[in-house]
């Protein structure tokens, strides 16, 4: 077992990233099994030598591997492949479906959307405006005559490509550009992919709770929708019900929202052995993946699915700033031609010189470099926020998962009876912009708050600590 990775495991050095080559070495051997539950992985040592590059490079890519399950890793003995779900016994056999049904409208205006502590709000006073001052103005002076013709719906190709590498790198994405189609928003993406995939009276499986903007779309598009819990691993397969088999499953698998929670591995699996039996469609919002504070970010489970289940969405909105509307999907090889002709027929695209302003703000580091520093500074708000907050709890309220995401969940005591709509329209007057958390449940509801950690300064710590104190009474 030690000698066999050193004839097949062999590196690229030409691509770089010779940490990620030997994560997905390994992962791809063992998902198909040729590594077994309980085989020993070779020492770090070794392997390094083997491949005469550094022991770290190893290292990393083991705990890569270790973080997300593949592997278990103990001090003092070898890191030996996790035990797997057990592979699909379900047909991979898909049905015909009918045409579009329909492209959903616009969101709701809300007049709290810019209001301290407000979820899914970047810190708009650290965007780079000149780094993006530069891109948008060289492109503005200078696009070619071709591109300000009618453009290519699916998006620029220098765009597609650099979103591409851009997901390959960072959450081990496996597609081909041709497969990118740039949108304006996620929600864009999800209200085509809701009107090419369902059929009026088709069940769609979200999250409970989840996320209320894409249960909005999935019912404008028509679906039955289908709630299935939430728990510490994410959405549990298991608990949705069998007799609703899904047409489109939406889920937030990285960073589930509004709890918090990373899907495990074997859930992942799991889903996408539901959905392949199904013909089903997931689409995975990665919505804020960016933001991971404890270690490497798990891969996308668009990584995992070898069955073209999966439509990836991810966006700069929370990156950088809602205002520049520059979302991507990647969808699987047979939607490539029904999205193109859906965003084409939805007028929905981006105009030409932002998409080519932002395939150099990402060819010229500058989307890393902004992430690199942001993933520091909320980091540090994300402690102070949960700190503060965890200090002053005293039975009321319990802190959820701290480790990732721009917002934080804060679940009040349930036996205490307190009306978080109530509770939030409240902090709202004390001009933060929470959410109520019982609003996100299709069914039965937990009382809570949403907070956003982005722009939980000081100044709105101190602001929500005071209100909170004096809003949320001890239980006699």
């Amino acid at each position: 077992m030690h000698a066999e990775p050193l004839t097949w495991l062999v590196l690229n050095r030409a691509a770089g990233d010779l940490e990620g080559q030997v994560y997905r070495a390994f992962r791809e051997r063992i998902l198909a099994g040729t590594l077994s539950a309980g085989a020993p992985l070779p020492s770090s040592r070794a392997l390094a030598v083997a491949l005469g590059i550094a022991r770290s490079t190893v290292v990393a890519g083991y705990d890569r591997l270790a973080a997300e399950g593949f592997v278990h890793a103990t001090p003092g003995s070898a890191t030996r492949v996790a035990p797997l779900p057990p592979p699909p016994l379900s047909g991979g056999g898909r049905p015909k479906r009918a045409e579009p049904a329909g492209l959903a409208a616009a969101a709701q205006e809300d007049p709290s959307r810019f209001l301290p502590l407000r979820p899914g709000l970047p810190d708009l006073a650290s965007f780079p405006h000149a780094a993006w001052a530069r891109c948008l103005g060289a492109r503005a002076r200078a696009l070619r005559v071709h591109d300000l013709g009618y453009a290519d719906a699916q998006g620029l190709p220098i765009l597609r490509a650099a979103v591409l590498d851009h997901v390959r790198r960072r959450r081990a994405v496996v597609a081909d550009s041709a497969q990118v189609v740039i949108v304006p928003s996620t929600a864009a993406a999800l209200a085509l992919l809701a009107g090419l995939v369902v059929t009026p009276g088709d069940t769609a499986w979200v999250e409970d709770p989840g996320y209320a903007t894409a249960q909005a779309l999935l019912r404008r598009a028509g679906a039955t929708l289908v709630p299935v819990p939430v728990d510490d691993e994410g959405l549990d397969p298991a608990r949705a019900p069998q007799a609703s088999p899904p047409r489109l499953i939406h889920v937030t698998p990285s960073h589930q929202y509004p709890a918090g929670a990373a899907m495990s591995l074997s859930r992942r699996l799991a889903l996408l052995d539901r959905a392949s039996s199904h013909g089903a469609l997931i689409v995975e919002d990665d919505y804020d993946s960016e933001f991971h504070y404890a270690g490497r970010p798990l891969a996308s489970l668009q990584g995992l699915d070898d069955a073209g289940c999966v439509a990836y969405l991810g966006t700069f909105s929370k990156v950088l700033a809602p205002g520049l509307r520059v979302a991507y999907a990647i969808v699987p090889p047979r939607l490539v031609a029904p999205m193109r002709a859906a965003v084409r027929l939805s007028g929905g695209m981006v105009p030409v010189h932002v998409q080519a302003a932002m395939a150099d703000f990402l060819a010229e580091g500058h989307l890393n470099a902004h992430v690199r520093r942001m993933r520091k500074v909320y980091h540090q708000r994300m402690l102070d926020l949960a700190g503060r907050l965890t200090g002053m709890a005293r039975g009321r309220w319990q802190i959820g998962p701290v480790d990732g995401g721009l917002q934080l969940a804060l679940w009040l005591d349930p036996l205490a009876g307190q009306d978080d709509a109530a509770l939030a329209q409240a902090l709202h007057e004390h001009g933060l912009g929470v959410m109520p958390l019982s609003q996100l449940f299709l069914g039965p509801p937990r009382a809570g708050l949403l907070l956003g950690v982005a722009t939980a300064t000081p100044q709105a710590i101190d602001r929500l600590a005071t209100a909170l104190d004096r809003l949320v009474p001890l239980r006699a």
